[in-house]
């Protein structure tokens, strides 16, 4: 991220830039990453705005839909698409 915003500083005129990694992941899949590096499975229940995660050994609830921060006029899918920056700068996106 911070590479591209220098190589988007060094370039010789004005542009609007994406800097994404072209790749869509969701909400789950951060929560599953993030809990299974801490060595916890979750099973999932429910679905929507009721749908919840527990941690698959003991029971415990470990995540449930907020609906404080529903937003009934958000976008359902996002994915940037880096491709310009990959032409012009030469940046490829790369996690560290």
């Amino acid at each position: 991220y911070v590479e591209c915003m220098w190589m988007m500083l060094q370039y010789d005129k004005p542009e609007d830039f994406v800097i994404a990694t072209g790749m869509q992941h969701t909400v789950r899949d951060f929560a599953e990453r993030a809990f299974a590096a801490n060595g916890m499975r979750i099973r999932w229940e429910g679905t929507g705005i009721e749908e919840k995660g527990y941690d698959s050994e003991t029971g415990k609830l470990l995540i449930r839909v907020n609906p404080d921060w529903i937003r009934p006029t958000d976008v359902d899918n996002l994915l940037g698409d880096p491709g310009k920056a990959k032409r012009l700068l030469g940046w490829n996106p790369q996690k560290t």
